[in-house]
């Protein structure tokens, strides 16, 4: 061996993760490596360029970047980098330069693959050291969202115009005219705080056309009487998708802006259309026009369709689960509809419940139906029972034909136990929180998960509260949730490998939804409760979980980045089987994914199993957290 490769070899064996390898493979790698100087400023690799070698800094220091510019990494003498695209798709993913004079060491790419393939150990380390493996993937596909990234104030084009709602119809219709907008926004003066008026409503062009000229009312009609009132809004730092879903979960045209309280400007559908090329908007659309059963049901397609091309296009799972979850509810609202104009207006009010994971705004293609029913305290079964069966059955039904499976657990508002009076549900959850048994919650976890749906919607929010305030801080009822949150766990044997199972028409798969999402969205649910969080989404309560310091540091951030990870290696396998001309289903083998995909999926196996283990520490019967 030359002096050289023999210096390198030194250099090898005193770097990690080199210096777990064998005599035999360090030589092996010393005797491939080629050594390049790059002078302080020199670009080393460019974004989307062929991933040949894998780098290793000799000396100097190197700045990686991702691919929007911003600093990624700062690496210096022993720092290596380029793992990502030749383990990926052959492809640099993070372009990176030098920031002093550097001597670089290059690895081919064929040694780099066989030392990575026959040495666990090094694989571990280049994998997930400091356990960043998975946040560099989840990076990748942030910056692969950016274009959803917006907030919403980067669509505002203009300032509001509004109107009081004293001015007559023909003056709003000659403003909107004057200042070229299809929208105004109607305000009141505010008698406690003068300089911050009212947001009373807001008056569309639909709204002219439906409410004064259809009905033929005098252009000197108060826009007070022809606005829609209780306005939805948008907060300016909001995220684009965010406006959207909130478009898609109230089927409006039109969202005001606002900052401090203020109304900055409007955002129209056609300013997110540019954002949203999936069409879940257009389907939500086509749902609220349906006429019949049938037509819902014809509608599966275009469902199905609109699911693929989101997970073609790389959306977030968080994305597709919020857009499906809207879907789904447009669904649920138009069947309600539907209902109501069969049976006749309900005898008392009633709020319609969806519970898991589309109250959690995290469904996929493949979902059964868990709904339920808040009924007036003045609900009477003998008189008003009957009447509620029959939009329960109508609903749940109708559910079926649209793609939503059967609750195989019952949970559903067609049976008699779900569908209660608004005093027996919190008597219920009462008694839940205050007298558990893992028995008694062992089915119950769903219904910790619940979102109005139609009608009385506040009553949801009321059921929301009372659990925030009755769970945070009950060691008991924690306890029992967190043995609950236990039972499943992820697919991974005692050497770290993959334990299959038979399921369904697969012989040798994993579910990755009991495995997988569902564990995750169970420990999350018990943290959330703990620190008395009233948000649904997972990875919205997993920001408050992080926000609150329950964790150790950086594990809320892991289980941020498993979830995701989780949640589209399952949406991608849907999407294919879609693709395939397949019935979807919950399962993958482990042999048809890629080198990339099982060790990444090891990894966020490996953070859920240990998230469960401080689940079971955290949450001992008794303990005072």
């Amino acid at each position: 061996m030359q002096i050289e490769q023999l210096e390198i070899l030194d250099f090898l064996r005193a770097h990690p993760p080199f210096d777990a390898l064998p005599q035999e493979a360090l030589e092996q790698a010393a005797a491939a490596i080629d050594v390049r100087y790059y002078k302080a400023g020199e670009q080393i690799v460019e974004f989307d360029q062929p991933s040949e070698f894998w780098y290793v800094v000799r000396s100097g220091a190197v700045e990686v970047f991702r691919r929007n510019g911003t600093l990624y990494n700062r690496l210096t003498q022993g720092g290596y980098f380029g793992e990502f695209g030749l383990l990926r798709n052959g492809r640099v993913r993070f372009p990176a330069r030098a920031l002093e004079d550097s001597l670089i060491y290059l690895i081919p790419q064929q040694v780099f693959l066989e030392l990575f393939d026959r040495h666990e150990t090094f694989a571990d380390h280049v994998e997930i050291e400091d356990r960043t493996r998975l946040r560099q993937v989840m990076s990748q596909r942030e910056d692969a969202n950016d274009q959803l990234s917006a907030t919403v104030d980067t669509l505002v084009g203009r300032e509001a115009v509004t109107l009081g709602s004293d001015a007559s119809a023909r003056e709003a219709a000659q403003c909107m005219t004057q200042e070229g907008v299809s929208s105004l926004l109607i305000v009141d003066d505010n008698p406690e705080i003068p300089e911050l008026p009212l947001l009373s409503g807001i008056l569309t062009d639909r709204d002219l056309r439906t409410r004064l000229l259809a009905p033929g009312l005098d252009y000197s009609t108060p826009v007070a009487e022809i606005m829609t009132p209780g306005v939805v809004t948008v907060a300016h730092n909001q995220l684009v998708f965010e406006a959207m879903l909130a478009m898609l979960r109230h089927n409006v045209h039109h969202l005001p802006v606002m900052k401090h309280q203020r109304p900055i400007g409007i955002v129209a559908l056609s300013d997110i259309i540019r954002y949203e090329s999936r069409n879940s908007l257009f389907v939500v659309g086509s749902i609220f026009r349906a006429q019949t059963v049938d037509e819902l049901a014809a509608l599966v397609p275009d469902v199905r369709a609109c699911f693929t091309r989101m997970v073609n296009e790389d959306a977030s799972a968080h994305m597709i689960g919020g857009a499906m979850a809207a879907i789904g509810r447009g669904f649920k609202q138009r069947l309600l509809e539907l209902a109501e104009a069969e049976l006749g207006p309900p005898p008392v009010p009633y709020c319609f419940l969806a519970l898991g994971s589309m109250a959690r705004q995290e469904q996929l293609i493949v979902t059964d139906q868990d709904n339920a029913l808040v009924l007036d305290n003045r609900f009477d079964p003998a008189q008003h029972d009957a009447y509620f069966k029959a939009l329960g059955t109508f609903v749940c039904d109708g559910l079926a034909r649209c793609g939503y499976s059967y609750c195989t657990g019952g949970i559903m508002a067609s049976n008699e136990q779900w569908r209660q009076p608004l005093k027996a549900w919190e008597q219920l959850f009462t008694n839940w929180i205050e007298r558990p048994t893992p028995v008694s919650l062992l089915h119950a976890g769903i219904f910790f998960d619940l979102d109005g749906v139609w009608g009385r919607n506040e009553w949801a929010q009321r059921l929301r509260e009372l659990i925030a305030r009755k769970a945070k801080g009950n060691s008991r009822f924690l306890a029992c949730m967190a043995r609950n949150a236990l039972q499943r766990t992820p697919p991974l044997g005692f050497f770290k490998d993959f334990v299959v199972e038979s399921d369904g028409r697969h012989t040798s798969a994993i579910n990755i939804k009991r495995r997988g999402t569902g564990p995750l969205a169970d420990l999350i649910r018990v943290h959330a409760l703990a620190i008395g969080s009233q948000a649904l989404n997972s990875f919205e309560r997993l920001r408050e979980i992080i926000d609150a310091a329950i964790l150790p540091l950086g594990r809320g951030q892991d289980l941020y980045d498993a979830l995701e990870f989780i949640s589209t290696v399952r949406a991608r396998r849907q999407a294919e089987d879609l693709t395939a001309g397949n019935e979807p289903d919950n399962s993958i083998d482990p042999e048809q994914l890629s080198e990339f995909e099982r060790k990444s999926l090891r990894d966020a196996f490996l953070i859920l199993g240990n998230a469960q283990k401080f689940l079971k520490y955290r949450y001992q019967p008794g303990r005072t957290n």
